[in-house]
């Protein structure tokens, strides 16, 4: 189905990365803190595609606050124009 007011089709993964960070942090507070290693292994656990994948792979090693790991997920998204096809997360 293409996105709305624009010719680029929606993946059947879209926003399939905002449900692995809404599982990373369900019932989280706003200071708790995710290791990259568990954002890979939540992605991996998700069987998200390739494209994905890579975008959950470029994160830096530390850990993150949701806010941290949802401005580093977006800049890769936006860095390779596939906002409109996977979506962003919050």
């Amino acid at each position: 189905m293409p996105a709305t007011g624009s010719n680029i089709e929606r993946s059947p993964h879209y926003g399939a990365l905002q449900d692995v960070v809404d599982g990373l942090f369900a019932g989280a507070s706003t200071d708790d803190t995710v290791r990259r290693l568990d954002v890979v292994i939540a992605a991996e656990a998700a069987d998200l595609p390739s494209d994905l994948m890579e975008v959950v792979q470029l994160l830096p090693p530390g850990s993150y606050t949701r806010q941290r790991l949802c401005d580093q997920v977006n800049s890769s998204i936006g860095g390779h124009a596939w906002g409109q096809v996977y979506g962003t997360v919050e």
